[in-house]
């Protein structure tokens, strides 16, 4: 079985996040940068799928040099070999420009599923993965919290609000993992070790034929508003006094009630 993980390098969810002086995207300095969570399930189920069915796993990802840090990351955990998609003309690439590259890369490589994140956790669009799939005319099945290989097919369980669907899947096709679906494992030191010697293919737009001309463009970053001061409730001091003061507030200042 040849199994694809697609991954993306974005900001730790704890990092400080600051917009440029000129809107024109974020200060990247200072920032720790991790696997997108979302994906590193992913990468899990296709370690899983690998273990019990035999195959191979490959990693692929767009981003800057320093994406090849996640890369690694991933072929730590136990994939085999590495995709990199690195080029400074995809610097700011939308969901479309970056669906086209990957579905460059990877159909030049044997799939039978490709894994992806549901969402990348620091854009939001959820959008790259179905992209994919058309892009490569593979069926796809989203938000994914179980997954059983079944021969030429896999069954998979989608939650829906107040239900759950059970969908099964021709191969080849595309899943994007939601939480829930296993618990991502740590990369074990000898893992570590190995992963510094798997092979990762390096290309850029020219080697994959892909133009970077995208469909939307990010035109400002604006930073949230600052958040007003909070307010200490005293009165006279008694929970009743408070109570009263609390609602007095609520109605007539922040007007809710």
């Amino acid at each position: 079985m040849n199994i694809v993980a697609c991954v993306k390098q974005v900001p730790d969810t704890e990092a400080q996040i600051r917009v440029k002086p000129d809107g024109s995207g974020i200060e990247e300095g200072g920032i720790k940068w991790v696997m997108n969570p979302y994906d590193e399930f992913g990468v899990e189920e296709a370690l899983r799928l690998k273990e019990k069915n035999g195959g191979e796993v490959t990693i692929v990802c767009l981003g800057p040099a320093r994406a090849m840090e996640t890369i690694r990351t991933a072929l730590a955990m136990g994939a085999d070999k590495g995709i990199h998609i690195n080029d400074p003309v995809f610097d700011g690439a939308d969901a479309f420009t970056t669906a086209s590259a990957l579905a460059a890369a990877i159909k030049g490589i044997p799939h039978d599923i490709i894994f992806c994140g549901q969402r990348a956790i620091d854009d939001d669009s959820a959008q790259v993965g179905a992209i994919l799939a058309d892009l490569l005319g593979i069926p796809q099945v989203t938000v994914v919290t179980k997954l059983e290989f079944a021969g030429s097919a896999v069954k998979v369980i989608r939650p829906i609000e107040g239900a759950q669907l059970l969908i099964e899947c021709p191969l080849p096709c595309l899943v994007t993992a939601q939480k829930g679906l296993n618990e991502p494992r740590y990369a074990s030191l000898p893992g570590i070790m190995k992963a510094k010697k798997k092979p990762v293919d390096v290309k850029n737009a020219a080697a994959l034929g892909v133009s970077a001309d995208g469909k939307a463009k990010v035109v400002r970053f604006v930073p949230p508003p600052a958040r007003a001061a909070g307010k200490i409730v005293c009165a006279d001091g008694t929970p009743e006094g408070k109570a009263a003061e609390l609602a007095k507030l609520l109605r007539e200042e922040a007007k809710v009630i």
